[in-house]
């Protein structure tokens, strides 16, 4: 049976409240929970980036709960800073941490004012912090050229488990590849075919019997009418193919790409209902997929009514 997570997506929430809701979710009955992790929102109407690093600590301290969060090593962050931050939380609450990784978007990289390098490269790059990270978590003296520097780097303080390195994949062949070398993936709901497409290149890259994990956008509201608003208003600017929302530069910029997204063009990227039963049964659909964990991401701002219901109703995603 599937963990059922809680998205905390700090693009839309401050912080502070989102230790609250995490909280709100593990007495709601949710099983775990994971964060996003940007410097930018990609909408100025989401109007929030919190610091994930110093917010997984305070919400690993206020929970009981397994987490993780999807950060892009190389660019913005150095792999040893990711990896000290990781084995530091791994201490602390072992067993309970994981990062996965991803090739990363220019909306947040690009204020080092280094080059935004291609996807080949930055898969390159992606591949080698991932290295330079286990090795680190295994205690030994890294010294590294080549996407990335390391001079010397030694990790004193180590979790007696590393942290798994999750991959972080969009599409197939992006799936595949990671199945090699990371060790699970998350991959963003899609029609179900599509996520078969991801699942199966995964597995036939080298990830038979790894844990898959999937994160799914919904809105929950009262009514039809505000469900679908709630998704436009939030989430318009997030429905673009990976290429697309690798190159934008800034929340402006997402906002002038969703110029021309009408409210019904989300009824597929976000799953949009106000009948809880629909959401229930397309997450049981997920979870006949063999997803071992199934983060829940509801765009609309009450986020209260969304953890309370779908709290309730975790017994039944599961069945």
């Amino acid at each position: 049976m599937p963990q059922i997570g809680y998205h905390a997506s700090h693009e839309q929430f401050a912080p502070s409240r989102l230790i609250d809701l995490v909280q709100q979710a593990e007495a709601a009955g949710f099983d775990a929970a994971m964060c996003s992790d940007h410097f930018h929102p990609w909408s100025d109407a989401q109007g929030q980036s919190g610091f994930a690093w110093s917010w997984l600590g305070a919400a690993l301290q206020a929970t009981s709960l397994p987490m993780g969060t999807v950060c892009a090593p190389g660019q913005r962050y150095h792999p040893a800073i990711i990896a000290q931050a990781a084995a530091t939380l791994g201490e602390m609450y072992p067993g309970r941490f994981w990062v996965a990784l991803g090739s990363g978007e220019l909306l947040n990289e690009h204020i080092t004012g280094a080059r935004w390098p291609s996807k080949a490269e930055r898969n390159q790059r992606l591949l080698e912090s991932a290295e330079v990270m286990r090795a680190l978590w295994r205690g030994e003296t890294v010294s590294h050229r080549g996407a990335i520097t390391v001079d010397q780097a030694r990790l004193y303080t180590r979790p007696q488990t590393p942290p798994l390195i999750v991959g972080a994949a969009l599409t197939p062949e992006t799936a595949g590849w990671m199945g090699g070398w990371a060790d699970a993936l998350i991959t963003v709901s899609h029609p179900i075919d599509e996520l078969r497409g991801v699942i199966d290149a995964f597995r036939a890259g080298g990830g038979q019997g790894k844990p898959i994990h999937l994160q799914v956008q919904l809105s929950y509201a009262p009514t039809q009418e505000e469900a679908l608003a709630a998704a436009h208003t939030a989430w318009k600017t997030n429905i673009f193919s990976s290429g697309v929302l690798a190159d934008l530069r800034m929340p402006e910029d997402f906002d002038a790409a969703a110029e021309f997204v009408a409210p019904q063009d989300m009824l597929g990227p976000v799953h949009v209902s106000p009948r809880l039963e629909d959401h229930v049964a397309r997450i049981r659909e997920y979870a006949e997929l063999g997803f071992d964990g199934i983060f829940l991401h509801s765009v609309h701002p009450d986020q209260e009514r969304f953890i309370a219901d779908f709290g309730a109703a975790v017994p039944e995603m599961r069945r």
